[in-house]
């Protein structure tokens, strides 16, 4: 039975012939340290909870410190990953715009040199069609006519 200070203040123990009777006051008394007890154990037990709550708050904190700093870096890492990745990036881009550019001035180089043996070629054709014809004339065709055969 655990007695509060407001019903202890106003227990009386029962009077006797000379003061307080004896088993009264000593059941008071027991009850009394019964309640004390009861008080001191709840006591120490919330100490004991609260020494562990601490520790448990020690320890969340050092998590905490833990996690903010792990977040902290792997941000970092994160963005010198971008970084990297974003250089990487540009240097791909810039050898991808030099090759095609390589490989433009090959191709007009190589079309120049085609066009110029075409006429060439072209040239040496018309060159070796005057000479025949100069050597050669048809049956029945005038030599100032060369022109007209051309266009058939």
């Amino acid at each position: 039975m655990a007695l509060t200070p407001v019903e202890l203040r106003h227990l009386t123990p029962g009077r006797g012939l000379f003061g307080y009777s004896r088993p009264q006051t000593d059941r008071l008394l027991e009850d009394v340290a019964v309640s004390f007890e009861d008080v001191w154990r709840e006591r120490a037990d919330l100490a004991d909870k609260v020494e562990q709550l601490e520790a448990d708050l020690v320890r969340f904190k050092e998590l905490e410190t833990l996690l903010r700093t792990t977040l902290l870096s792997a941000e970092r890492a994160s963005e010198q990953l971008k970084e990297q990745a974003r250089r990487e990036t540009e240097l791909i881009v810039s050898e991808a715009h030099a090759e095609a550019r390589r490989v433009q001035r090959e191709a007009m180089s190589e079309n120049e040199r085609l066009v110029a043996d075409s006429r060439r070629i072209r040239a040496q054709l018309r060159a070796a069609l005057e000479a025949i014809e100069r050597e050669h004339t048809w049956p029945g065709e005038d030599a100032a006519k060369p022109d007209e055969r051309e266009a058939a």
